[in-house]
């Protein structure tokens, strides 16, 4: 190839990467590209790569500010026995309503386990499972509930009260 051969053809690839990058440069923006379409070698299947779980979020509670409330202890406010905490029933709304207490009996023979509403319920300083909680209901309010069965409609016990009624939308 002669010289000006050569400048000639520099100068055709210059004006051909210019006017390219000239028309890029006026061409209006169309937001961001398309998606490539999967190539058919992409796998699809079980063993395709999966596109990564963004990370939980997490929460940490001082063991001092949080205590687990099953097979609690319940007293009365006068120090009588009510029983131990067996289950928390919430609402559909993962409100909790109410705990089952286990009442009475001696080792589990003659128990029987009733509803008391959660607001009735005082848990204090509970810093170890030795501590027990505290129900604003008296021994004989206790004896006198209805006893709980599950698939059966729930009876509350609530402390003077204050226990509204679950209103469920149809």
């Amino acid at each position: 190839m002669r010289s000006g051969q050569k400048i000639t053809a520099a100068v055709l690839v210059w004006s051909a990467i210019s006017l390219g990058a000239l028309a890029v440069a006026q061409e209006p923006d169309k937001g961001p590209p398309a998606p490539a379409a999967p190539s058919p070698a992409a796998k699809t299947g079980p063993d395709a790569p999966k596109e990564p779980v963004p990370p939980p979020s997490v929460t940490v509670i001082r063991a001092a500010d949080a205590r687990g409330i099953l097979g609690r202890d319940v007293r009365s406010t006068a120090g009588e026995n009510m029983g131990r905490i067996v289950d928390v029933i919430v609402d559909r709304s993962g409100t909790v309503r109410a705990a089952v207490i286990d009442f009475g009996g001696f080792l589990g023979v003659g128990s029987r386990k009733i509803v008391v509403d959660w607001n009735a319920l005082h848990f204090g300083q509970v810093t170890n499972k030795k501590e027990s909680m505290t129900l604003e209901l008296t021994l004989e309010q206790v004896k006198a509930a209805p006893e709980y069965k599950e698939d059966t409609p729930i009876v509350v016990l609530g402390a003077s009260g204050s226990l509204q009624p679950l209103q469920f939308d149809h």
